[in-house]
């Protein structure tokens, strides 16, 4: 009698094992779907948020890192879902893009309700974060959500002022970091992010004018031409390393920080951005920062080598 009741389970078990996996036989493949859709890789950029925490060694401790961690979990949820929204919006002229036609939007492999959901789920999550917050840094936060998603329902098709929202999102990541550790964020910091992500912002549009793109896609394309671009980069690019010497030399930073030897970081800023401009200029692929960053060698050994420098100048 055992033994049927044993047979009997091992029976019921395999067949409701087999319904699982035939109800979810695509589950692998719609998740590496939903995967694309949040872009967890851009995640990368709210890295920004710890940025005041990094610059400020006298505010290094478990509270402020925790605060830190939970600003970054907040921006990363509604970046998310930001993404869903921007997609949304855009689906019909990604599949006229040559590479962003396979979005899972545009390319059809996440249906919109599920999409929805998702949406809902990563602003609800990213809201709860961030009023759980300490320091009032709801209100940034709630400023960065409400600015992208005009962004993605009208002033992308404006050019300058879509590059220039992009740059002041950074701007407000940088702020929400200070908020949460209670400190007071350099001016220079604020201009020299500023100007940084304005001129990856210039150099994507840039790129989008290699890829041949019309204003179906993006209308504020006709708004820029190469000429145009190549000389608003070499302004951005000549004030944001006046801004970074001078950052690097001036008293009150040297001050605070408890060190003179910041200058000794100049040179990776220098071949990062002498790099980025050969990627766009030469190679002409600056359409993904995020990817040239986790893929490109040489990026990856400036920036780490810078990281490592300014740590050792103001921690050891």
């Amino acid at each position: 009698m055992g033994s049927v009741l044993t047979f009997s389970s091992y029976s019921c078990c395999y067949l409701t094992l087999a319904k699982l996996r035939r109800r979810f036989a695509g589950t692998q493949m719609n998740l590496k779907a939903i995967l694309s859709l949040i872009r967890p890789k851009q995640w990368a950029k709210n890295a920004f948020v710890a940025a005041p925490l990094f610059f400020t060694p006298a505010a290094l401790t478990a509270m402020n890192v925790k605060a830190v961690a939970g600003g970054i979990g907040s921006f990363c949820a509604l970046a998310s879902a930001l993404y869903i929204l921007n997609d949304f919006a855009d689906r019909e002229a990604d599949r006229k893009h040559p590479k962003k036609r396979h979005r899972p939007l545009a390319a059809g492999t996440v249906s919109v309700p599920v999409a929805f959901v998702l949406f809902l789920v990563l602003l609800a999550a990213g809201l709860g974060l961030a009023i759980a917050l300490p320091g009032g840094v709801v209100t940034v936060i709630g400023l960065y959500l409400a600015m992208i998603a005009a962004y993605s329902f009208g002033l992308k098709r404006i050019a300058i002022l879509d590059v220039m929202i992009i740059a002041f999102g950074f701007v407000l990541r940088v702020e929400a970091g200070a908020i949460l550790i209670d400190v007071q964020p350099s001016a220079w910091i604020l201009i020299i992010t500023g100007l940084l992500a304005l001129f990856l912002a210039l150099a994507k549009r840039r790129d989008d004018l290699i890829l041949r793109l019309d204003d179906e896609h993006r209308q504020s394309l006709n708004g820029y031409s190469k000429p145009f671009l190549d000389v608003a980069v070499s302004a951005v690019l000549g004030a944001l390393l006046v801004a970074y010497l001078i950052y690097t030399t001036d008293p009150s930073v040297m001050e605070r920080l408890g060190t003179q030897q910041i200058f000794y970081t100049a040179p990776f800023v220098v071949m990062g951005i002498l790099r980025y401009l050969q990627i766009m200029l030469i190679e002409e692929r600056s359409g993904s920062p995020t990817a040239i960053l986790f893929t490109d060698p040489f990026t990856i050994l400036t920036v780490l080598g810078w990281i490592l420098t300014f740590g050792w100048l103001i921690y050891v």
